[in-house]
């Protein structure tokens, strides 16, 4: 099976936001969300999610493609309340479970975690060690100003873990998320992996044995280091305050590929593409997008702005919500999954192809950025045909009929 492998133990900043999540999104989140873990688990299988989630680039271009806004602090607690509400009904299927949350549920973690390790034979006293460790070290050793409200603890029936967290900085109006994966924290100790033996076997955290002093002196250096050493081993993304996707947040060279391969007819005879025959172009863009975040590799993600030409966001940035063209993604994602799984191959195959061709057309494809805003703009003049929606209401056919671009 491939591997692909992310960074682990990075942050991200976000200009804070506020406000729900609208039913009609969450629910589509959930749907979404969940098929493209499964997506990912069935071709690379579970570890590789949490391998991606400890990625900021991948997790910001994650929320963006679920129509979340794509720079704000919302993203982290809607897009883990749901996959929550995705992952955790399908333990068993799935293999991988979410604990804790934002205010509240965070404090709940370690209950959740002793439930969990009493399900699966895992030492639930070490899982709750590493959430707490991951939760100090981030509250007060490495980063200051910046107080955790929302802590999630992502584990696998083996043993492995992912923590993704954010904490506030209300004198700055930031905030600040935190990832980390439990197979790379070499920050803490030498080798902290142990195997741990019950009714299932899985590679955790054990800091109750000897390892618990070094974890205790990394803390210690961790702090009294020199800041012009840690910054550069830091991988970090900070997202601009304004709300509204601009070409400089865009690698259009990227982006352009994708609208030409769903828009161009020339462009879409390849073979590898005829079984998704039938489908509308405004789909396949959503698709190529949402295949590339469950194909692409690291180095893809550092525009994480791009993804939201998939389903645009809540507040209508870049453009509202597509919901037709939203469920007919989860629609026919779920389906190559389901037919995938009784090994039918050929639409999994040429949702997977999408980002092989998209990455083929990029190679010689010439952006023009005077096209960037009639891209945004010819969205949201036909939001209305996909039953585009935002927080504050639906899509209404432009009042007048002249304001083609192309």
């Amino acid at each position: 099976m491939p591997k692909l492998y992310f960074n682990s133990t990075r942050y991200a900043d976000l200009p804070l936001h506020y406000g729900k999540v609208p039913p009609w999104l969450a629910n589509r989140m959930s749907s979404l969300g969940g098929a493209i873990v499964e997506s990912i688990i069935l071709e690379y299988g579970k570890s590789a999610v949490l391998s991606r989630l400890s990625d900021p680039f991948w997790f910001q271009a994650f929320g963006a493609v679920l129509g979340m806004d794509w720079h704000s602090s919302g993203i982290t607690t809607s897009v883990m309340g749901a996959l929550k509400r995705a992952i955790n009904p399908r333990f068993k299927e799935m293999g991988i479970y979410i604990c804790g949350g934002k205010g509240r549920h965070s404090r709940q973690t370690p209950a959740e975690l002793i439930a969990f390790s009493e399900r699966t034979g895992l030492n639930g006293n070490d899982l709750v060690r590493s959430s707490r460790l991951t939760a100090k070290v981030d509250n007060t050793a490495i980063q200051d100003g910046f107080q955790i409200y929302l802590h999630t603890f992502i584990v696998s029936d083996t043993g492995e873990w992912t923590v993704v967290q954010q904490g506030m900085n209300d004198a700055t109006g930031m905030a600040r998320r935190y990832h980390w994966h439990s197979t790379q924290v070499k920050s803490f100790v030498e080798e902290p992996h142990t195997f741990i033996y019950g009714q299932n076997q899985g590679i955790i955290l054990n800091l109750s044995d000897l390892h618990a002093r070094d974890a205790k002196n990394a803390m210690l250096e961790i702090v009294n280091e020199d800041p012009g050493k840690m910054l550069p081993e830091i991988q970090k993304i900070i997202m601009p305050r304004h709300h509204d996707v601009r070409a400089k947040d865009v690698n259009l060279k990227r982006l352009g590929s994708v609208l030409a391969l769903a828009h161009e007819k020339e462009l879409r005879d390849f073979e590898s593409l005829l079984l998704l025959e039938g489908v509308g172009p405004r789909t396949v863009q959503s698709l190529a997008l949402v295949s590339e975040v469950i194909h692409g590799t690291p180095s893809r993600f550092t525009d994480p702005a791009r993804f939201s030409f998939a389903h645009g966001g809540k507040d209508g940035h870049p453009f509202p919500v597509p919901t037709k063209v939203y469920d007919e993604t989860i629609s026919i994602l779920r389906n190559s999954v389901e037919k995938a799984k009784i090994g039918e191959q050929d639409k999994h195959a040429a949702i997977k192809n999408l980002t092989y061709v998209a990455q083929l057309i990029e190679q010689t494809f010439e952006p023009d950025e005077s096209q960037f805003d009639k891209v945004i703009a010819r969205e949201r003049r036909d939001s209305y045909k996909y039953g585009g929606r935002t927080v504050f209401g639906k899509a209404q056919p432009p009042k007048n009929d002249q304001l083609s671009l192309f």
